[in-house]
């Protein structure tokens, strides 16, 4: 459902002079499966993802998302993903309800359906009780739950899904990866970036380390640790980005 043969992007930076923020990366994500892309801030994941979801363009290597090419059909490739960013803005003066709403329009969906998918996502985040409320006036978790359910309202065959659970209360966090193991089990394909190595850990059935733009290695996790000779993955990312 994600095949990228060598992607790169590059930003050209006054001071620094060209970044290579994501650097021929070759990776495949299947249907039915998570897969993980680990890294420190910085390390790349959010470019890269940006570039699948066809926000940026990549300076060069090729990547088909649900069979779609991302620089040739973008808007074919958008009609398949569902995709999460942290630095995805909301609309502060309209309702919960009045954005997921928004954005399914957006997505082409039929007014009928429409309620149906808002009225069953609420219920599966348990956000019917600041529907009515405004945007502006919710705490981050609630926020993080709107740009989440938006995600999800035109039910995508591919996940995008960029540190899901940050910035929310172990409760909140615990709903979203019940969530993202449900899709999987429907056969969605999930890509999921994080640097909390537990939540890798319990979801991820493919994990790609990612540094400086370059994938270091990728496997399952009992891959990773038979080439490591360690247990947890916190200690073999960090013997993998040291060496």
């Amino acid at each position: 459902m994600i095949v990228t043969t060598d992607l790169t992007k590059i930003f050209q930076d006054k001071k620094r002079g060209e970044i290579r923020a994501v650097d021929s990366v070759t990776i495949e994500c299947k249907p039915g499966r998570v897969y993980g892309l680990l890294g420190l801030n910085g390390a790349g994941k959010t470019t890269l993802m940006r570039v699948l979801s066809t926000i940026l363009k990549p300076t060069s290597g090729s990547a088909k998302v649900a069979g779609y090419d991302i620089i040739t059909e973008p808007e074919k490739v958008k009609e398949k993903i569902g995709f999460l960013s942290s630095d995805t803005g909301l609309y502060q003066r309209l309702t919960a309800e009045e954005t997921v709403s928004y954005f399914g329009r957006l997505n082409g969906i039929e007014q009928n359906m429409l309620k149906k998918r808002v009225d069953e996502i609420f219920e599966r985040f348990d956000m019917n009780e600041f529907r009515k409320r405004r945007v502006g006036k919710l705490s981050t978790g609630m926020k993080q739950k709107i740009s989440i359910a938006r995600t999800f309202i035109n039910d995508p065959e591919v996940l995008i899904l960029d540190e899901p659970t940050i910035g929310l209360d172990v409760v909140t966090s615990r709903s979203i990866i019940q969530f993202i193991k449900e899709s999987k089990q429907a056969d969605k394909c999930i890509l999921f970036s994080t640097h909390v190595m537990w939540e890798a850990q319990k979801l991820c059935d493919d994990i790609a380390i990612i540094h400086e733009g370059k994938i270091l290695e990728v496997g399952t996790l009992e891959q990773l640790r038979a080439k490591t000779g360690l247990e947890d993955l916190d200690d073999i990312f960090v013997k993998i980005v040291g060496e």
